[in-house]
C-alpha cells in the first residue's frame, strides 16, 4: 500500500522524479540526489514497507540482485575497489538499500559530515540534475549488457 507522505512512495508512484537505473514491477533503482558518492544509487520496493521482516522474500532477493549486478558496473565507472551495500529504513521509514561506490574508508559513516566539535552536520550536497542525468543513462545501458 502507499504511502501518500513517503518520499519514495511518491517517487514509485510517479510523482517525484527521480533519475532511474532500473525498474521491474516490484523494485526501483534510482540516484541518490544527495549522493555519499557519485553513482551512489537507492534501491527500493515500489511497495511501501516499513520493515524488512514485511517485505516478500522475492522483492527482497530483486533488491539484493540488483545491487550485485551494479556493484562491478559501478566500481568500473568510478574507478574505485569497493563498493557499499547497506540496508536501511531509519531516515526513510521505507525499506531501501544504498549501493555505494567507495572512495574512503570513512564514505559511509557520518565522521566526514561532523563539521564542529558538538557534533551538527550537514547535508551532502545536492548533485544537478544535467549529471544524475548523465550517470543515469549510464548505468541503464551497463545493466543491459
Amino acid at each position: 500500500m502507499a504511502n501518500k507522505t513517503c518520499l519514495f512512495c511518491l517517487i514509485a508512484a510517479g510523482h517525484l522524479p527521480a533519475h532511474m537505473v532500473y525498474e521491474s514491477p516490484d523494485v526501483l533503482a534510482f540516484l541518490d540526489i544527495r549522493p555519499i558518492r557519485t553513482g551512489h544509487v537507492q534501491i527500493i520496493p515500489r511497495e511501501h514497507f516499513d520493515y524488512y521482516d514485511t517485505v516478500p522474500l522475492e522483492t527482497l532477493t530483486e533488491i539484493v540482485s540488483v545491487g550485485q549486478q551494479l556493484a562491478p558496473i559501478l566500481s568500473n565507472l568510478f574507478e574505485v575497489k569497493r563498493v557499499a551495500f547497506l540496508f536501511t529504513g531509519g531516515d526513510i521509514p521505507h525499506v531501501h538499500a544504498h549501493v555505494v561506490p567507495i572512495v574512503e574508508a570513512t564514505d559511509i559513516n557520518s565522521k566526514q559530515y561532523i563539521v564542529e566539535q558538538d557534533i551538527t552536520f550537514q547535508d551532502r550536497p545536492r548533485v544537478p540534475d544535467s549529471e544524475l542525468s548523465a550517470t543515469a543513462k549510464s548505468l541503464r545501458l551497463m545493466l543491459q549488457e
